[in-house]
């Protein structure tokens, strides 16, 4: 069990294994993408129930446009239908659904959902839950690199006033704090372009647990992980009032 008053104020999770949860099941591997789906508004409802304040997960990145295109079809509908029901699932949760991503190349009926949960959700006040979707690190990097290149092309910005604290304001994240504790279900410890900048002083935990078995006691083990290390940078916990 975790103490009320050291809980990350961010956790990032990268929502790894999905496909080898099925697969050691015999289930047909989509079907272990469901599970994840599942599992995630789990996981979403113990953070709201910590105290967590940000909650953001790697969804869909843009590498993963190369996955077959029965997968991906598969993967967009299901993450339409899912974020359609947002309203209802976390109806009790008073919690604010954020897209970060590039919208633009995403099926409209996925944009129609994502549009409309961030509509009726953006007044709200509990977790936010923020949806990295045809997300990418280093796109969203050199993204940010050419906005400012034209805010100084234009004179509407100096060079010498390009810092470390405006920089964030440029990436698709804004002005979410970064991460506090950076979770890798599955087994595999990579980053894989989540959160590059954002993350540089988080603490990395790699669990080998895959994502749908990634319950509340493997999040505890993770947070009561976190508590155990001394940061020498950034927020150490957040404590409740």
């Amino acid at each position: 069990m975790v103490e009320s008053n050291k809980v990350p104020a961010h956790i990032a999770i990268i929502l790894d294994g999905n496909r080898r949860w099925a697969k050691k099941r015999g289930m047909p591997t989509l079907q272990g993408h469901t599970e994840g789906a599942d599992n995630l508004e789990r996981i979403a409802r113990y953070c709201s129930k910590l105290g967590v304040k940000y909650l953001t997960v790697y969804a869909f990145s843009t590498e993963n446009w190369k996955r077959t295109e029965d997968e991906v079809k598969y993967l967009m509908n299901l993450m339409a239908e899912y974020i359609g029901s947002f309203e209802v699932r976390f109806k009790d949760s008073n919690a604010v659904i954020r897209l970060v991503g590039n919208i633009d190349r995403l099926p409209k009926k996925l944009q129609d959902s994502i549009i409309k949960i961030e509509e009726k959700t953006k007044n709200n006040t509990g977790l936010i839950l923020n949806l990295c979707i045809n997300y990418g690190g280093r796109e969203e990097i050199v993204n940010a690199t050419k906005a400012i290149a034209d805010k100084v092309a234009s004179g509407d910005l100096k060079l010498d006033d390009i810092n470390e604290d405006i920089f964030p304001n440029y990436l698709r994240t804004g002005n979410i704090p970064d991460p506090d504790l950076f979770i890798r279900a599955g087994g595999e410890k990579r980053l894989s372009g989540f959160l590059l900048w954002q993350s540089s002083y988080s603490e990395l935990y790699f669990s080998d647990v895959l994502w749908p078995d990634f319950n509340e006691n493997e999040l505890d083990k993770a947070i009561n992980e976190f508590n155990s290390r001394k940061r020498n940078f950034g927020k150490w916990f957040y404590t409740k009032t």
